[in-house]
C-alpha cells in the first residue's frame, strides 16, 4: 500500500422551459455509514509462499473472477543505492530489460500476441519493478521471458542499445522538465537532503550522469543487483500455489544466486535551521511548499502522519481548502501529503496563490493553517472521514490483480519494505485504531522541526533541468565511487531456450446487462459483479462541452464543476464531509459529448452514498459566493494550461480542423477567459435547466447489487425527478467543417527543452458507424501502443522522445485523427518528416500490415480481452460507450469472431482510406529560436499563432 494522496434553487427558467422539480427535501436524510473496523474487515489478499533454492521469493493470491493472472516482479534495487556520478542508472538500466535477451529478441511482442498488457516496468528510490497481467495459458510464456531477462541479459546488451535508451530516458527528463513547475521535485530533494544521502537525488538523474553511462556500467549493474535472491516475485489471479511452484521452478531455479544487494544508510534528515528557497519558472501563479523529511514506512508514525496530512490537505474538506480556497480565497489549489518510501518520508503542503492575491498575506494564513493543525490536531470527526477515506480506496486497489497498483503489488511492497506480505493489514488496523491524540502527537515530533520552504514564481526560467536530479556534488558528478570490494562475477549464460506457446482462450465472460426504467421514463442499466463489495454509479446527461459552442467556451462544464459546490440543503464543505464519511467518491465532469455525475461507493453505505449523489444532480444552488471561487479556479486552471506546452497544443487543434462554427471547434472543457469570466450564478441555473433533467439522462450501474436491490434506492433518489416532458437542445453535429489542407501552425514557447506535436484531421466518418473495427486494428498498427509504428520509430529506434500515438476518437459527431508526440527540440523537423512518412507508406501500400502486427491486433487483442473488464469502472465504462455507439450488449462476447473475420487487407483498406498523411494540420509548440529553422525545409504552409490571444501573428 504505497500511499501519496498528492489530491434554494432559484432557476431562473428559459423561455418556454419550466424547471425540473427538485428532490423533496425530506428524502435527504443521512444514515449511519458502515463502521470502519467492518470496511477493515473487507481488505483480506489471502497468499502462499516459497522461496527456491537460489533464494527468488515467490507469492501466489489465488484470484479466480477471471481467467488472468498478474505476473509482478520486485528488484530490491533502486536510485538510492546508486553511487556518486551514476544518478539515473537504475532508471536507465530498467529501460534496458526491455531491450530483449539472450532468447527472446522484444518481450513485447510475443507476451502482446499472447494477449498480455503492455509489459511496463518503474523505478524509484527503493526498488525496480515489472509488470503484466496475461491470459492463464500464457503465464508459462510470461515466467519464461522473465527468468530470462533475469538470467540471460548479458549477452544480449549492446553499445547500440544503450545509446537508444539513453536517448529516451533524457527525453522522458526533458519531458518532465518542460512542464510548468517541473523542476520543483529536484529542488524538494535538494532542499531536504544533503549532498550524498541516498533520498537526494532524483529517479532519472542528471543529464551529465546519463551520459556518462557506460556498457560497462551496465553489466556491472546487471552482476551486483539482478539476481534471484534480490526478487519477490507476485503471481496473482487465476493461479495456485501448487499449479505456479513447478513453472516458477522450471524457469528460475537455475539462474544461481548473486550478491546481495548493498544495504543503505538513509535515516530521516533535519535541518539545522528554517530554510528558503525561490525559483522562477515560466508559470502563471505562485506555488507555495512547507517541507520535512518523515519516518521510514515501518515506523510506527507512520499511518498517524499519512492521516494527519490527509485530514490538512488531502481531503476534500481539508482545513488547508475550507480556509485558504473556500473561506477566505487566497489560493486556487491546496494539497498536503505523506509521500512514503522504505526508509524516509517527505512531508508536504503545496499551495497554489491566487492571481491578484498578495503572496505575503496568502502565506502567512497557509503558516498559521498548518500551525493550528500541528498545535490542535484533527477532531474524532475530521479522523474518522480521513479514515474511511483511505480504507475505501485500498478496497478498490482489489478489483486489481496485477500492475501497479494490484494485489500483487501490495504483496510484493509488504514482503520487500516491512517483512511481511500482509503488512496492508497492518497498515489498515493502525488507520483504524489511529487517535485524534496519535495524530496530534505524530505531527508535533515531526512537523515542529525546521521547515524547508520553496516558492516557484512566475517569470523566465533562470534554472536548467539538465543540471538538475544528480547528487548535487558536480566536481565528481560524473566520476563514479570506488566500490568498498570487488563485485561478484557471474556468467549467466546457458543453452537455447525456447519461447512456450501459449495456451487457447475461452469465451468472454462479460457481466450480463439487465435493463429497467424508473416510473419518470429514466432508462436504468445494470450489470452485477462481486469482486469487491463497491458500486459505480454514473448518471449520464447527452450535453458535453459540445453542447456550448464558441461563444459559451466553458460554460457547460463549468455548470457541472459546481454542482459538488453546495445545494439547497448541503454546503460545499458539508458534501465533501459526508463523502468521506461514507467512503464515498463523488465526481461530475464533461467530456465532449457526455456530462455525467458519477459515485463509486460502498454497498453498505449505497443508500444514504445515492442520497447525496441525488441531491448533488437535482438541486445545485450555484450560490455567488460559489460560482465567483469555482469560476476564480477555472481561470487559474485556464492559466496553468497556457502555461503547458501539450496544453497549447490540444486547445489550439479542434477550433482549425473543425472550425470555431463547429461543436467540435472547441478549445476543450475549460473554456476561454472571456466567457469563463462572464459566467454568473443566473447563466449556470440556465444550462443545468437546459440540459442536466430526467428527459436527458441514463444511469448505468456496475457492482455487487442486483436490479431487485438497485431500482428501489434509484426509484426513491431519482423516481420522482419530473422534467419539462421536452427533449434537450439539439447539437448540430453536421455543421460544415473548413476544407482539410496540409499546415503547418508553430506557437513559440521559449526556453523550452522539448517540441509539443499535435497533428489531426477530420474523418469522413459521423457518429456510430458499425464496421469500424478494421480502423481500430490499423490504428494499433500505426500509433495506438507501445509497439505500435510510430513509437517503436521515433522511441525505440531514434530515442528522439519518450513516446508517441495516434488516436481515433468514436464521438457522436464526426470522427478526428491525430497523431502526437514531444520530442527533443533539434529533431523537430526531422520527427514531423518521420511521421508523415510512416502514416504515408502505410496508406499508400509501401509497407502494410506485416504477419507480426497482424497477429498482435487481432490474436493479441482476442486473447487480452479479459484484461479490459477487471474493475467496475472499466465494465461501465465498455456499457455506456456500446449504448452511445449503437452497439448490442453482447458486443465484446462477439468481438473475437469479429476480428477473426478481419483479414490484412481489410486493415491495409482501413489505412489507406483514413490514416494517411495528406491535409493534416501539424501544431508545434517548441521554441522558435530553435526550431523554425528545421521547419522551413518542410516547405509547408506555416501559420504562427499567439499564445494568449490565439490568432495569427505572422504567415
Amino acid at each position: 500500500m504505497r500511499r501519496n494522496l498528492l489530491s434554494g434553487i432559484a432557476a431562473v427558467a428559459l423561455a418556454g422551459l419550466a424547471v425540473a422539480q427538485p428532490l423533496p427535501l425530506a428524502a435527504q436524510d443521512t444514515a449511519e455509514a458502515a463502521p470502519l473496523a467492518e470496511l477493515v474487515d473487507e481488505v483480506d489478499i489471502p497468499y502462499e509462499q516459497f522461496t527456491l533454492d537460489n533464494g527468488l521469493t515467490v507469492l501466489v493470491h489465488t484470484d479466480r473472477k477471471a481467467p488472468i493472472v498478474g505476473v509482478t516482479t520486485y528488484y530490491r534495487v533502486g536510485s538510492k543505492h546508486e553511487p556518486r556520478g551514476r544518478t539515473g542508472f537504475a532508471h536507465l538500466f530498467e529501460h534496458l530489460m526491455f531491450g530483449g535477451s539472450e532468447n527472446v529478441e522484444n518481450f513485447d511482442i510475443p507476451l502482446e500476441a499472447a494477449g498480455s498488457t503492455s509489459t511496463n516496468g518503474s523505478t524509484d528510490f527503493d526498488r525496480t519493478n515489472y509488470v503484466e497481467v496475461v491470459p492463464t495459458g500464457a503465464l508459462d510464456l510470461a515466467l519464461m521471458m522473465e527468468s530470462d531477462r533475469m538470467g540471460y541479459l548479458l549477452g544480449a546488451i549492446s553499445q547500440e542499445k544503450l545509446d537508444k535508451q539513453r536517448g529516451v530516458v533524457q527525453n522522458e527528463k526533458r519531458q518532465g522538465d518542460n512542464q510548468p513547475y517541473g523542476l520543483s521535485f529536484y529542488a524538494m530533494l535538494e532542499g531536504l537532503f544533503p549532498v550524498g544521502h541516498p533520498y537526494r537525488h532524483s529517479t532519472i538523474g542528471s543529464m551529465a550522469d546519463l551520459d556518462a553511462a557506460s556498457l560497462s556500467d551496465v553489466r556491472q549493474w546487471f552482476l551486483d543487483n539482478y539476481a534471484p535472491n534480490n526478487v519477490v516475485l507476485s503471481l496473482t489471479g487465476d493461479i495456485d500455489a501448487a499449479t505456479a511452484r513447478p513453472m516458477v521452478e522450471r524457469w528460475f531455479g537455475a539462474i544461481p544466486a548473486g550478491p546481495e544487494v548493498r544495504s543503505v544508510e538513509a535515516p530521516p534528515t533535519t535541518l539545522a535551521a528554517e530554510t528558503s528557497r525561490e525559483m522562477v519558472d515560466q508559470v502563471p501563479q505562485p506555488r507555495i511548499y512547507r517541507l520535512w523529511t518523515g519516518p521510514a514506512l515501518t515506523h510506527p508514525d507512520a499511518e498517524p502522519l499519512d492521516l494527519g496530512m490527509t485530514v490538512l490537505g488531502g481531503l476534500a474538506s481539508s482545513r488547508l481548502d475550507n480556509v485558504l480556497v473556500r473561506d477566505e480565497q487566497l489560493a486556487t489549489g491546496v494539497s498536503a501529503s505523506s509521500y512514503q518510501s522504505e526508509q524516509v518520508s517527505i512531508l508536504f503542503a503545496q499551495m497554489d496563490v491566487k492571481p491578484g492575491v498578495d503572496r505575503a498575506q496568502a502565506e502567512k494564513r497557509f503558516d498559521e493553517v498548518i500551525a493550528q493543525m500541528v498545535a490542535e490536531g484533527p477532531t474524532a470527526e475530521e479522523l474518522a472521514r480521513a479514515s474511511t477515506s483511505m480504507v475505501s480506496g485500498e478496497i478498490d486497489s482489489l478489483e486489481r490483480v496485477g500492475g501497479f497498483s494490484g494485489k500483487g503489488a501490495t504483496l510484493a511492497e509488504g514482503l520487500l519494505y516491512a517483512g511481511s506480505p500482509a503488512n496492508y493489514k497492518k497498515q489498515l488496523e493502525a488507520i483504524a485504531a489511529a487517535t485524534p491524540k496519535s495524530v496530534t502527537e505524530a505531527m508535533q515530533r515531526w512537523l515542529t522541526r525546521p521547515v524547508y520552504r520553496l516558492a516557484i514564481v512566475p517569470g523566465e526560467r533562470t534554472e536548467d533541468g539538465a543540471t538538475m536530479g544528480g547528487w548535487g556534488d558536480e566536481a565528481t558528478r560524473s566520476a563514479p565511487e570506488p566500490d568498498a570490494k570487488e563485485p561478484m562475477e557471474i556468467e549467466r549464460t546457458g543453452p537455447p531456450r525456447e519461447l512456450p506457446t501459449p495456451e487457447p482462450v475461452g469465451p468472454l465472460t462479460f457481466p450480463e446487462v439487465e435493463r429497467a426504467k424508473l416510473s419518470n421514463g429514466i432508462p436504468v442499466i445494470l450489470a452485477r459483479r462481486t469482486a469487491v463489495p463497491k458500486a459505480v454509479i454514473s448518471v449520464e446527461f447527452d450535453a458535453g462541452y459540445a453542447a456550448d459552442g464558441a461563444a459559451h467556451a466553458g460554460t457547460q462544464s463549468l455548470m457541472m464543476d459546481l454542482l459538488e459546490e453546495g445545494t439547497e440543503t448541503r454546503s460545499a464543505v458539508e458534501i465533501a464531509e459526508e463523502q468521506e464519511r461514507l467512503g464515498a467518491s463523488i465526481s461530475t465532469g464533461s467530456s465532449l459529448d457526455t456530462s455525467s455525475v458519477t459515485m463509486n461507493a460502498l454497498t453498505a453505505n449505497l443508500a444514504p452514498s445515492l442520497t447525496l449523489m441525488s441531491d448533488i444532480v437535482r438541486n445545485p444552488a450555484f450560490a455567488e459566493t460559489e460560482v465567483q471561487r469555482v469560476r476564480d479556479q477555472r481561470l487559474a486552471a485556464i492559466a496553468q494550461q497556457l502555461s503547458s506546452p501539450g496544453g497549447l497544443a490540444s486547445r489550439t487543434l479542434r477550433p482549425l480542423v473543425f472550425g470555431e462554427a463547429h461543436p467540435y471547434g472547441t478549445v476543450g472543457g475549460l473554456g476561454t477567459v472571456p466567457v469563463v469570466k462572464a459566467i454568473m450564478p443566473d447563466t449556470l441555473e440556465e444550462e443545468h435547466d437546459r440540459w442536466i433533467r430526467p428527459e436527458n439522462a441514463a444511469i448505468y450501474v456496475v457492482g455487487d447489487v442486483t436490479m431487485a436491490e438497485m431500482k428501489p434506492l434509484l426509484e426513491q433518489a431519482f423516481g420522482d425527478w419530473q422534467g419539462t416532458g421536452e427533449a434537450a437542445p439539439a447539437k448540430v453535429l453536421d455543421s460544415a467543417t473548413p476544407p482539410a489542407q496540409t499546415r503547418l501552425v508553430v506557437i513559440d514557447r521559449p526556453n523550452s527543452p522539448q517540441s509539443v506535436i499535435y497533428a489531426g484531421r477530420v474523418l469522413p466518418l459521423t457518429g456510430p458507424t458499425p464496421g469500424l473495427e478494421a480502423l481500430d486494428l490499423a490504428n494499433e498498427v500505426l500509433g495506438n501502443g507501445f509497439l505500435s509504428r510510430i513509437n517503436m520509430l521515433i522511441r525505440e529506434e531514434k530515442g528522439w522522445s519518450y513516446g508517441a500515438r495516434s488516436g481515433v476518437d468514436a464521438p457522436a459527431g464526426p470522427r478526428l485523427f491525430t497523431i502526437s508526440t514531444s520530442v527533443q527540440s533539434d529533431r523537430t523537423a526531422d520527427s514531423v518528416e518521420l511521421i508523415l512518412q510512416t502514416a504515408r507508406e502505410f496508406a499508400d501500400g509501401t509497407k502494410g500490415v506485416d504477419d507480426t502486427e497482424f497477429t498482435r491486433v487481432t490474436d493479441g487483442n482476442i486473447r487480452g480481452l479479459p484484461n479490459r473488464f477487471e474493475t467496475n469502472g472499466q465494465v461501465l465504462g465498455a456499457i455506456v460507450e456500446n449504448d452511445e455507439l449503437g452497439r448490442p450488449d453482447d458486443y465484446y462476447v462477439t468481438l473475437p469472431a469479429t476480428y477473426r473475420a478481419i483479414d490484412k487487407a481489410a486493415i491495409d483498406a482501413a489505412a489507406r482510406d483514413y490514416l494517411g498523411a495528406d491535409d493534416l494540420t501539424i501544431v508545434v509548440v517548441g521554441d522558435r529560436k530553435e526550431i523554425d529553422g528545421q521547419l522551413e525545409r518542410l516547405a509547408l504552409p506555416t501559420t504562427y499563432l499567439d499564445v494568449d490571444t490565439g490568432v495569427s501573428s505572422a504567415d
